[in-house]
């Protein structure tokens, strides 16, 4: 949809089918429901950066080749940018009224069976399509201490059974560790609060991704003068981050690419599907 250049698209859905059976006994007339839907708004985000370095430094420092380190890194770096842009798109629409149900806070701290409750709370007997869960590396320590994760494991080339540190589950969930996830610190003076976390629950196909065109996504420049000589790379991505389920309403005076403040603001989201059917729930909790 976003191939042809525009910052703008609308995805058509449908509700889901309504009305009551009808008798079928020969003499009973068979009434019609209407099939109904609507649209889902989106919206394509543009980014750009340049990397430079000097050219001195591969006089000075034989064998440094500090421009292709750059080039190297330039992927991850924007994979960064990305998921948390990613968190800020889910904490605005978590905000958006006509989706309380799906936000908990269970003013207490996190155990065994708080992340499946707030699943169930969240989704009734869909509960089992949230099987994500990103959470802060306070949290998910949390639950390591008290023998709560379930880590992945593999047998390495001498046969023993290891597990793997950075890939963990609870609840059937897969557990992403991104200290990007919102946090509230400590109140200690006055009234005291401890601090609280919030873990995103999603489940597969909430995130809706797709990079849009880009004549020229990367190329090499060079100024001869400055610091005796510099290289830079300049890079460029047009792409969409969409949550399944929500419409983006543009505000006023956004031009032809929002901001990350207006990506991550609530009043620019409207949910538009029943929350039932939405895998996405925000968990609160202390440590």
């Amino acid at each position: 949809m976003i191939q042809n250049g525009s910052n703008k698209y609308t995805m058509p859905y449908y509700d889901l089918l309504g009305g009551d059976e009808d008798n079928y006994d020969g003499k009973t007339d068979i009434t019609a429901t209407e099939a109904t839907g609507s649209a889902l708004s989106g919206v394509v985000f543009g980014r750009a950066h340049a990397f430079k370095v000097k050219s001195f430094i591969n006089d000075f420092n034989s064998g440094a080749k500090p421009l292709q380190y750059a080039a190297a890194k330039v992927g991850d770096w924007y994979n960064h940018k990305r998921q948390k842009r990613m968190l800020g798109i889910l904490g605005g629409v978590a905000q958006v009224t006509d989706f309380k149900s799906h936000v908990i806070d269970t003013g207490a701290a996190i155990d065994a069976g708080t992340l499946g409750d707030a699943a169930v709370d969240a989704l009734g007997d869909n509960a089992e399509a949230l099987t994500l869960a990103f959470m802060h590396s306070k949290v998910a320590n949390a639950l390591a201490k008290k023998e709560l994760l379930e880590f992945a494991k593999y047998t390495d080339e001498n046969g023993i059974e290891r597990q793997i540190r950075n890939l963990a589950y609870i609840n059937g969930m897969t557990i992403v560790v991104d200290d990007s996830a919102p946090m509230t610190p400590a109140v200690t003076s006055g009234t005291a609060k401890p601090a609280t976390y919030t873990t995103y629950l999603l489940g597969s196909g909430f995130i809706r991704y797709a990079q849009a065109n880009v004549e020229r996504p990367s190329e090499y420049d060079r100024d001869p003068k400055t610091n005796g000589g510099e290289d830079y790379i300049y890079t460029r991505i047009r792409e969409t981050i969409h949550p399944y389920g929500f419409s983006f309403k543009e505000p006023s005076g956004m031009g032809e690419s929002p901001t990350d403040a207006q990506l991550f603001a609530k009043a620019n989201w409207e949910l538009k599907y029943d929350p039932k059917v939405v895998p996405f729930a925000a968990v609160t909790t202390q440590v």
